[in-house]
């Protein structure tokens, strides 16, 4: 599997190494979400009403199943559209629609799982928000 993540990627000198893992989080009906992460080609899953649920139960599957100490264990997240906008419940959906050139009532339909944006919009979306965190980077801000 492409996303496989093998144990020497974080055991080096018999000393333990952070690994990263990649976690893939969507929308599993309802309003429940579903996790998962390849390791060792082994696929582990597990699902959680929020993020930091879904996390803490995939670090104990990965202690149970391959003996990594949660603590040694980092998350790369890759979210679906409904999984995105929970993580950062701060986002205005009217607005990145706004910024990525869409009609804020489709990516609310995306959002609300009542259809799935094509890859192309999916990319759309994400450049959307490369380039807002990018603006946002660079902001300095003054006191009077």
């Amino acid at each position: 599997m492409e996303n496989s993540i093998q144990q020497q990627d974080y055991q080096q000198s018999g000393k333990m190494e952070i690994v990263k893992i990649p976690l893939t989080i969507e929308r599993q009906g309802g309003k429940e979400l579903w996790g998962r992460v390849v390791y060792n080609d082994n696929l582990i899953t597990d699902f959680a009403e929020t993020i930091p649920e879904l996390e803490a139960k995939i670090k104990s599957l990965l202690w149970d199943f391959e003996e990594i100490p949660p603590e040694h264990v980092e998350f790369t997240h890759q979210y679906d559209i409904y999984a995105l906008f929970q993580k950062f419940d701060f986002l205005k959906i009217s607005t990145v629609a706004e910024h990525a050139g869409m009609n804020p009532g489709l990516l609310r339909q995306y959002v609300s799982g009542v259809k799935s944006p094509s890859i192309e919009q999916a990319k759309k979306i994400e450049k959307t928000l490369h380039h807002l965190a990018t603006e946002l980077q660079e902001v300095i801000i003054i006191t009077s």
